[in-house]
């Protein structure tokens, strides 16, 4: 998962883009194919180009384009066996814990192995993550991902209730992540895992805010202080530019549009039987006399003319004569893959060595 070749090999592990909402991990096997509404493609085909490349169907439907993997692309592509981490919360998980090259990190839950791919890139492989689930086949699925994609010497991971039964390692981590759903069992025991000679932090992961009280109760039960709960949302902006219109281009823009749609309901109407044909005609008739005329200020706001500034358009510009101007729009994008929980931090700070005092008589 992790070659830095510049062309696809045989064995390798690649993502294909074919929407922003189709995304899908493809390891390359000469001999198979994939298939998908986007066309036909060979695996034999992928071998030596370049990543990154625009790839074209056999049968003409279409393209993919085929990435390299990185933690971001595979948490938008691995398949989902539980709820997982997305962008937002990951980068700020990591940036609060302190989690570095070289770190040495506790995670529990794994669920579908979001979070550990990115901390496994982030420690590098002289860090080191020990990872615990106490689903036994999630276990074993993301054991053989880990092992598949290079991971296996950086990644430890272990079927186990860490609730009941604790963590395998004492004294040994910079930093525990805790995705559970009762993490305040799992307090105690990662208190045990974390470092003693120097301060150390922890996050848990809940979904509501009864876990978070509960949590908090805990930490401050355990000696944990600078306890703080974050929530963190994410909203991209898609910018564009655009020419603006003049009004008579506007008008045009929409009386075609509204001829559209006319076209495409009375073809419809053609498809039906008569019976239905005669209903939607009868609908129709009296929708009609019900609309009201469009003015040429209602045309005006339908279009978004009147969110365009005065400097910008020109009343008296030609129709056919081309804006030398352009502006900037954006919008929020409607499919937002960001945060599911609160993120609940502490720190523990080792305490000073009590030191002996010997009284003499």
């Amino acid at each position: 998962m992790w070659s830095s070749a510049r062309d696809v090999a045989a064995g390798d592990l690649v993502i294909i883009w074919q929407t922003r909402e189709l995304i899908q991990p493809l390891l390359i096997t000469p001999g198979k194919d994939l298939n998908s509404r986007f066309g036909y493609y060979r695996h034999a085909d992928l071998v030596g180009i370049p990543y990154g490349s625009k790839v074209g169907s056999r049968n003409g439907k279409g393209f993919i384009h085929v990435l390299r993997p990185t933690p971001e692309l595979w948490t938008m592509a691995l398949p989902h066996r539980t709820q997982i981490l997305y962008l937002a919360d990951i980068a700020f998980i990591t940036s609060w814990l302190d989690i570095k090259r070289g770190s040495s990190v506790i995670e529990a839950g794994t669920g579908s192995g979001s979070f550990s791919h990115s901390v496994a890139r982030t420690i590098g492989s002289v860090g080191r993550l020990w990872s615990y689930e106490f689903h036994e086949a999630r276990a074993n699925k993301a054991r053989e991902e880990f092992s598949l994609h290079g991971m296996a010497d950086i990644v430890t991971l272990t079927h186990r209730n860490v609730c009941k039964d604790g963590f395998t390692v004492e004294d040994t981590v910079d930093a525990v992540f805790l995705d559970l759903p009762a993490p305040w069992d799992a307090i105690e025991h990662a208190k045990k895992a974390l470092k003693k000679t120097s301060p150390t932090r922890i996050c848990c992961f809940s979904p509501c805010m009864e876990q978070v009280l509960r949590t908090v109760s805990a930490l401050n039960d355990s000696g944990f202080t600078d306890i703080t709960m974050f929530e963190t949302l994410l909203r991209p902006h898609e910018v564009h530019q655009l020419s603006p219109q003049s009004l008579t281009q506007a008008v045009e823009k929409l009386k075609k549009l509204e001829q559209k749609r006319e076209d495409k309901r009375q073809h419809q109407i053609e498809r039906s039987s008569k019976r239905k044909r005669d209903d939607l005609l009868e609908t129709d008739t009296d929708n009609l006399g019900a609309k009201k005329l469009r003015t040429q200020e209602s045309v005006e706001e339908e279009v978004g003319i009147r969110d365009i500034p005065d400097a910008v358009v020109d009343p008296g510009q030609s129709a056919n004569q081309p804006s030398p101007i352009k502006i900037s729009v954006s919008k929020v994008s409607p499919d937002v893959r960001g945060h599911t929980s609160y993120l609940t931090f502490a720190r523990l700070v080792p305490t000073a060595p009590s030191k002996s005092v010997t009284v003499q008589e």
